[in-house]
């Protein structure tokens, strides 16, 4: 039976696709999974709500029913969002999965696609990414993790670090070099089953006490030539396209780095500085500062929705993603250095009973908010993107 006979028919209009909705988050959506601890702890419960999401097609909604989606216009996609909101739920999926998504959709061959797509978007295949190694950050094309030649398949042998979700994947995307001749024109972007002999995974302790991050050993690891995405020795094509939508995803995200939880920087100073007799906050310094920042805030939500907009194309989308990222990690770290500033001493909390859960969560949005510098290329090297392909500066160096 195919994705497109499984799903039921779905209401037309609003009311009755609310209607829908909601009965069936009731009735299906499990209530301990309000509680973000309760999703990273119970593993199983977590992929049996991926699962009943997936087989709605409400994991991706926006995706065609052939691809595992459910056809839903953006009014569909908001009245969904809406009611996830409203009882605590939340969409399986995140940030990584949709950009390798559009990125399949883009590069894949059409069995590529209705395997994979389909199977992701059904809560069935978990996906992490291989892009970072020890070696090559920043430098990304200087990956050495190498894809040999083994008549239908290739021998992959290297390391890749910084590999979010790797312990909950079942598939991971990757770079590898499979010509030594050259650097740019050397990588492709293969498909690999994490369940496949010689493929390690080990985790990574960060700083705020998380391990969303891993990095990933691959010894001797067969995979079909067929799990090519692009063409061979195209794949920097293919990575500069997912890096691209990448970069926008996350400077757009809510719930990524940096973000506050509670009430937000108005309410929050209120609330620790608090009003002079003109109801106005007392420190006019701050209050100045906070004002600056929520017009930055502004401007950059505006300007991402323009981007959005029918008629831009690709090429004006692909260069404003790097303005984007950079501008988006600002607006992040910033607003959590003045919560913590707001907040003084009340912030600097790592657990007890004197701090509250969002007292807990502004220090740890601080923290981690300090990795929106790097998450998707890091900020100089978007810096020299804007440069040359947006700005059209030259790569002269000049000596003093």
């Amino acid at each position: 039976m195919t994705q497109a006979e499984t799903l039921e028919p779905r209401a037309t209009s609003a009311d009755g696709l609310r209607g829908e909705i909601r009965a069936w988050l009731e009735e299906n959506f499990p209530r301990e999974l309000v509680d973000p601890a309760v999703r990273e702890a119970d593993a199983d419960l977590s992929r049996k709500w991926r699962l009943a999401m997936g087989h709605k097609g409400w994991c991706f909604p926006q995706w065609p029913v052939e691809y595992g989606g459910a056809d839903f216009s953006r009014d569909d996609i908001k009245v969904l969002n809406e009611e996830l909101t409203r009882i605590g739920a939340y969409n399986p999926v995140g940030t990584r999965e949709q950009v390798f998504g559009e990125t399949m959709k883009q590069y894949g061959t059409e069995e590529q696609k209705r395997y994979h797509l389909t199977k992701m978007a059904q809560g069935e295949i978990r996906w992490c990414q291989g892009f970072s190694e020890p070696g090559a950050g920043s430098d990304l094309a200087g990956l050495s993790t190498k894809a040999e030649d083994a008549g239908d398949h290739y021998i992959l042998n290297g390391q890749k670090i910084w590999t979010s979700g790797g312990m909950e994947s079942d598939w991971c995307f990757c770079l590898v070099r499979t010509d030594t001749s050259q650097k740019h024109g050397g990588i492709s972007f293969i498909l690999v089953d994490m369940a496949s002999p010689g493929f390690e995974v080990r985790r990574i302790k960060l700083i705020d006490g998380t391990s969303p991050f891993c990095e990933t050993f691959l010894t001797d690891v067969k995979v079909p030539k067929e799990n090519i995405l692009g063409e061979v020795n195209g794949g920097w094509e293919v990575a500069r396209y997912q890096l691209q939508v990448e970069r926008k995803f996350v400077a757009m995200s809510k719930g990524s780095h940096g973000d506050l939880p509670g009430p937000g920087l108005v309410a929050l100073a209120q609330e620790h500085v608090g009003l002079d007799d003109d109801g106005k906050l007392a420190d006019a310094d701050l209050r100045g500062r906070i004002a600056a920042a929520l017009m930055e805030e502004q401007a950059f939500r505006l300007t991402s929705r323009r981007t959005a907009e029918p008629g831009i194309s690709p090429q004006v989308r692909g260069a404003v993603a790097s303005i984007l990222k950079n501008a988006g990690s600002t607006v992040k770290q910033v607003r959590a250095e003045l919560a913590l500033e707001i907040m003084g001493q009340q912030a600097m909390g790592w657990s007890g009973d004197a701090f509250s859960e969002d007292d807990l969560g502004v220090a740890r949005a601080f923290l981690s908010g300090k990795a929106m510098s790097i998450a998707a290329g890091s900020y100089e090297v978007q810096n020299n993107i804007i440069s040359k392909r947006v700005l059209g500066l030259p790569d002269t160096v000049y000596k003093a």
